[in-house]
């Protein structure tokens, strides 16, 4: 049996993660670009959709104050590492709304997803929705279509945020994941979207990859992180 699937290490290894996330947020300086359109969200409160790259989980905390933004939760796969990565995602303050993931049965994955479809148009009407439009198995960088259905069935706006940092650890994991390591550069970059009305979903989902991308990649630049 893998580790991650015992909820002892679980527990354990995400109240580590989570404790470190915490210790390197607040030693890292941060560099921000663009956030007055994430302000003007916050002011206007309500729902809101937030995207930003699989590989950038372990970073995502730090782009949401949660003393002036509103409530938010994180989409997160069904997978047993999904279930590790909400449990360190919740101690950072944003629970998780679980999702589909690579369930092998495919009834089962279907059910998962529309239930996450339901919570997560249900959260979008008090607050936020983290959301990692390539995961949980990528292709790393390509949008699947939840997240335009979701923005098109809300009509709530979308922040694409690009998250880096360097130092940093990367993972050989399909997405090379970034995780933070103290007393470095870091920067938070951001982009705001609308559904385009009569758009088809997967053309929106094409240019929201090039647009989240792109704020990733600047985000990346800004912190000195090489890109792959």
């Amino acid at each position: 049996m893998r580790p991650l699937r015992n909820p002892a290490v679980q527990n354990a290894a995400a109240w580590l993660l989570s404790a470190w996330m915490r210790f390197c947020f607040a030693t890292i300086r941060w560099t921000h670009e663009n956030e007055q359109v994430a302000e003007e969200v916050w002011t206007e409160g309500g729902g809101v959709l937030c995207a930003f790259w699989h590989s950038r989980i372990g970073l995502s905390p730090v782009c949401w104050p949660l003393d002036k933004a509103q409530p938010a939760k994180a989409l997160i796969s069904l997978s047993a590492d999904g279930e590790f990565i909400a449990k360190a995602v919740a101690r950072q303050g944003f629970p998780a709304v679980r999702g589909s993931s690579s369930n092998k049965d495919k009834a089962e994955k279907a059910k998962g997803g529309t239930q996450a479809l339901r919570d997560g148009l249900k959260q979008l009407k008090i607050g936020a929705l983290a959301v990692t439009p390539d995961g949980p198995r990528g292709p790393a960088r390509q949008m699947a279509e939840g997240l335009p259905l979701m923005a098109k069935i809300s009509d709530a706006p979308v922040l694409f945020i690009g998250l880096s940092c360097k130092p940093a650890i990367r993972l050989n994991s399909w997405d090379k994941a970034v995780l933070p390591l103290p007393f470095g550069k870091g920067a938070v970059v951001w982009d705001k979207a609308w559904y385009p009305k009569g758009a088809e979903i997967s053309d929106v989902a094409a240019a929201w990859t090039e647009r989240l991308t792109a704020v990733e990649a600047r985000a990346d630049a800004l912190a000195g992180l090489e890109r792959v």
